[in-house]
């Protein structure tokens, strides 16, 4: 060899579901600890269809000044709960929702991308009480994905 980097498949890392399946990569903190994981395992792992909480309707009315009334209906358990926030938009509104519902969770990292015409993707690390963890929402906006990404976080940090 001459020591150029080899770029052989037996150097090259394990794709990730994500962009097996959608041809766009991971944000990069999370590509090594998805490396190889089946789509199953991956939605599984960061995107997991149940937990404490679920959630339900969700409106929002513009008040003035950027900020906005949110409304939403959580699951909680057995329990339905209405809950409001006012906010200047659906992650900091939802924050204050979980927050007040028992769910604390810091977001350290936001990555949002679009995966096709009709669907995003959003990735978040979340964190409360020194455990961190990635989740994923995917959507067909910006703010479903968001909404669904803080549920999935909140649920891997509170189940």
């Amino acid at each position: 060899m001459n020591g150029t980097a080899n770029t052989t498949s037996a150097f090259a890392s394990p794709a990730d579901p994500f962009s097996t399946r959608f041809g766009m990569p991971l944000p990069r903190e999370m590509r090594a600890e998805c490396a190889g994981m089946s789509w199953r395992t991956f939605l599984a792992s960061y995107s997991p269809s149940g937990g404490p909480i679920r959630f339900g309707r969700w409106s929002v009315t513009p008040i003035g000044a950027g900020r906005s009334e949110f409304r939403a209906t959580l699951g909680i358990g057995d329990a339905i709960h209405q809950t409001a926030a006012i906010a200047s938009g659906p992650v900091s509104a939802l924050t204050t929702m979980l927050y007040e519902a028992g769910f604390q969770m810091e977001i350290l990292s936001f990555h949002q991308m679009r995966i096709s015409a009709e669907r995003t993707a959003t990735f978040l690390l979340c964190e409360h009480d020194g455990r961190r963890h990635w989740a994923l929402g995917m959507g067909h906006d910006a703010t479903e994905s968001s909404v669904e990404a803080m549920i999935a976080g909140a649920n891997l940090l509170h189940g």
